[in-house]
């Protein structure tokens, strides 16, 4: 995929992306989100290439901000209302334009981001407009692997797969 040769920056939203989108919600008001391990090492292997990845989250968690710091992702943004603030900053921080960035999404808030973004992923289980919007959809769900296809895609359309699997064996 031509989009995915140049991109420098992925960006993730966390629930229906990097969660199956449920909450898990106790007797105390405890929240918690399952997170895919396959989807962990996805970014693990983005970042070990030189892709940076952010976070870009319209709530506030414990949980995400635990995985976030678990993953070593140091563009985390969280209770942000309207994402495309942060993703100027970073585009400016990082000197780098819109072609060079992968969103991935699932709803609607994610449509403004998809717009901008030179490669717009929606999940396999993304609502229909966020799917019109991407370029590409993933095979997987939300929280059950969509990161790490995307991450796989990447890697491959810049010819890094190989080096991957060369420094994990």
């Amino acid at each position: 995929m031509e989009q995915a040769k140049n991109i420098k920056l992925v960006i993730l939203d966390v629930d229906g992306v990097m969660t199956d989108g449920r909450i898990v919600i106790n007797d105390e008001g405890i929240e918690s989100r399952n997170f895919d391990i396959k989807d962990g090492m996805g970014v693990v292997v983005l970042q070990l290439c030189g892709i940076d990845v952010a976070i870009i989250t319209s709530k506030k968690s414990g949980a995400v901000r635990h995985r976030a710091e678990e993953l070593k992702i140091k563009r985390f943004f969280e209770g942000i209302k309207k994402k495309t603030e942060p993703y100027a900053q970073m585009l400016e921080e990082m000197n780098i334009s819109d072609a060079e960035v992968c969103y991935v999404g699932d709803d609607l808030v994610d449509l403004s981001m998809m717009k901008r973004v030179g490669l717009p992923v929606a999940v396999g289980d993304a609502v229909a407009d966020v799917k019109e919007a991407a370029a590409y959809v993933t095979t997987a769900r939300g929280g059950h692997g969509a990161v790490r296809e995307v991450a796989e895609l990447i890697l491959k359309a810049q010819g890094k797969w190989d080096a991957v699997l060369a420094k994990i064996h």
